[in-house]
Parts: C-alpha cells; sequence; structure tokens
C-alpha cells in the first residue's frame, strides 16, 4: 500500500462536501508531478484530504477506489482522474504549521513542494500525522 495527499480548498470543495458525495473523480489536475502520481496510485491506497488557502489542515483519510483513467474534463490525453471515497475524518486535524514546526517532516512533499496538489506521503509520516490526529492541537 501506498500513501497520498491531495489538496482541496474547501469553498471549493470541503471534506463535508466529499462525505455527502461519497465517492468523487479527483479531476483538474493539470501539473505533470501531480498527474504522475495520480497515475501511479493504486486501489486501496490510502490518501490525506488537505484543506488548502483557508485551514491549512490534514482533515481526514480518503481510498483510491478507481485507478487512473482518461480526465472527463478535457480531450487532451495527457491528463488522469483517479476516483476517491471517504474513509473518516481525522479525530483532530493536523495543521500545516503543526507538520512545519516538527524537523521530522522537513523533507515531507507537502513541505518541500508545498505548491503540488497530489503529492506522495511516506508510511512513517502517514502513521506519524494519525498518532498526532489521536491528540487535541
Amino acid at each position: 500500500m501506498q500513501y497520498w495527499l491531495v489538496k482541496s480548498e474547501p469553498f471549493k470543495y470541503s471534506w463535508e462536501q466529499f462525505v455527502k458525495d461519497k465517492k468523487t473523480t479527483w479531476d483538474g489536475v493539470r501539473n505533470y508531478t501531480a498527474r504522475n502520481n495520480l497515475r501511479a496510485m493504486e486501489k486501496g491506497d490510502q490518501v490525506f484530504f488537505y484543506h488548502s488557502n483557508e485551514g491549512l489542515e490534514i482533515v481526514g483519510i480518503a481510498e483510491v477506489a478507481k485507478t487512473a483513467y482518461q480526465d472527463p474534463t478535457t480531450e487532451d490525453t495527457n491528463w488522469v482522474v483517479v476516483d476517491l471515497k471517504p474513509l473518516k475524518k481525522l479525530p483532530n486535524a493536523v495543521s500545516l504549521a503543526t507538520l512545519k514546526a516538527d524537523p521530522f517532516f522537513a523533507e515531507m512533499a507537502l513541505i518541500k513542494l508545498s505548491r503540488l496538489s497530489v503529492g506522495p506521503v511516506t508510511e512513517v509520516e502517514y502513521k506519524r500525522i494519525i498518532e498526532m490526529s489521536k491528540k487535541p492541537a
């Protein structure tokens, strides 16, 4: 299993809306590195859902429900989407500020490649964030 992080601006698509929808197609990615990350996702991979711009925090965990296929919002075959389904909300959101303050996360894609909308998360980063979410901020 691999681990990932996707970013969404809450006013465009929030965790709450994702939960209501029960599944979504992660479309509109127009960055080659992010696209390659979508292509690398496998069914069952765990995905952190991150609220960007407002909130700046990891709020939930999703799962890859369907692997990469042609992005239906464009005819350009360079772009793909995956289908995600929500698994669970984190007990407590983990903020970007908290991650940046911890030297353990200095090499995390979220920190080093801050503009990347779909990024990898290592297993140890994933487990540590899960543990951090169990403690109130």
